[in-house]
């Protein structure tokens, strides 16, 4: 069975997660919106930018989180001047290497149902003198719900599964930012597998309902596109 500890890091794997799939949502929506509309110069840059961690070793990313965010980094210096202290081993810091670590999971499928909606419903909405912002809160969420679904749920699982990014930046604090991923290292490593069984087992059975889950919101998708 799961110990207390087992389920402290659950809990706060949870909380990790929710927190930085709602962040994530907030940042990549307007930056999957321009991304999608802009024809400016910079978009394959950002692009690039965006996609830079499927590729990117998350020790690599989680060094350089590290180097910025520390007390001689730019970020770290930021942050110490406006009281907060340093991010790297605090909860803070594990939101934002999160954050960015899983930014394409949400930002990719919110770009593809954005570009999927085309010309059409905007300009009609135009038409009847609807505003930028009512045209995107009564037009475009609704014909891109299931890319916002999608997002929303790769973000979330993406974030449950990280090991390198939260293990470099968040080190190993219990209660603090020991997540689900370092503990069943943490087992393995101390020989204790049954633990690590249970985990691990927990894990592929969460892993397995996001993918079901997904591939549901993914059979709406078509319709939503024949609206446009």
């Amino acid at each position: 069975m799961l110990s207390p500890a087992d389920l402290d890091t659950l809990m706060l794997t949870g909380k990790v997660a929710g927190i930085a799939t709602c962040l994530m949502l907030l940042i990549g929506t307007p930056l999957a919106w321009w991304l999608a509309r802009t024809d400016s110069r910079w978009k394959g840059i950002c692009n690039a930018l965006v996609a830079l961690p499927l590729v990117l070793p998350p020790s690599v990313l989680g060094f350089y989180l590290l180097v910025l965010m520390g007390p001689a980094g730019p970020v770290g210096k930021f942050t110490a001047w406006l009281g907060l202290g340093t991010l790297p081993f605090t909860f803070g810091g594990l939101i934002v290497a999160s954050v960015l670590y899983s930014l394409p999971f949400v930002v990719q499928p919110l770009q593809a149902s954005f570009a999927a909606i085309g010309r059409q419903p905007l300009e009609a909405a135009a038409t009847l003198r609807a505003g930028p912002l009512d045209t995107f809160f009564n037009v475009v969420i609704p014909l891109a719900k299931p890319g916002f679904m999608t997002a929303a749920i790769l973000g979330f699982a993406h974030t449950v599964g990280e090991f390198g990014v939260v293990l470099m930046v968040g080190g190993n604090i219990p209660d603090k930012t020991r997540v689900v991923s370092v503990q069943i290292y943490n087992h393995v490593e101390a020989m204790e597998y049954t633990q690590a069984h249970w985990l691990a087992g927990a894990l592929l059975l969460f892993s397995f309902t996001v993918l079901l889950v997904l591939y549901s919101v993914l059979k709406t998708q078509p319709v939503a596109h024949q609206l446009k």
